[in-house]
């Protein structure tokens, strides 16, 4: 049990320093992704265009790095930008979002990427209080589990 409990234990520490090491990385190909998620925003039929949306609608952002990454895309040539983008949903036109100089009194103007990166990076504070917690467990189950095998294992001798 000890031997299980320390694999695991080992796994959970690579899959941390793995993480940590290479955040710039998931940050990078985090970008590279949500860009080609709006280059393809409404032309395949996956759930890319529909997690753009609830990103723009629950963080209150547009683009990656701010609205006018949409004038890029050949969704904006045809639709303009997306309703998420919409501050109020009822004040958006569809002429008002092919207009970038309106459209940037009616939508929002920063960017996803920053807002995501930072919600994510506030977050990691509780992400790493519970792996510790966790990992404590972990530790105190090992030194237990060797505690009462040793305990086990005196107490057959002494049987004989």
């Amino acid at each position: 049990y000890a031997m299980l409990l320390s694999l695991i234990f080992l796994i959970v520490l690579v899959a941390a320093v793995v993480g940590f090491v290479f955040r710039h990385e998931i940050k990078t190909n985090f970008e590279s992704n949500l860009e080609l998620a709006l280059q393809d925003y409404n032309v395949t039929a996956d759930g890319h265009s529909e997690a753009v949306d609830t990103i723009q609608r629950t963080l209150h952002c547009c683009g990656v790095k701010n609205y006018s990454d949409w004038e890029r895309t050949e969704y904006f040539r045809q639709r303009g930008i997306p309703q998420s983008c919409c501050k109020n949903q009822n004040d958006c036109s569809e002429e008002d979002l092919k207009d970038p100089n309106k459209a940037e009194l009616k939508v929002f103007t920063s960017g996803c990427f920053s807002l995501v990166t930072s919600a994510m990076e506030s977050k990691m504070s509780v992400v790493a209080g519970i792996s510790f917690g966790i990992a404590c467990f972990q530790l105190i189950g090992i030194i237990l589990s060797c505690c009462l095998s040793r305990y086990i294992t005196n107490n057959q001798y002494e049987m004989v």
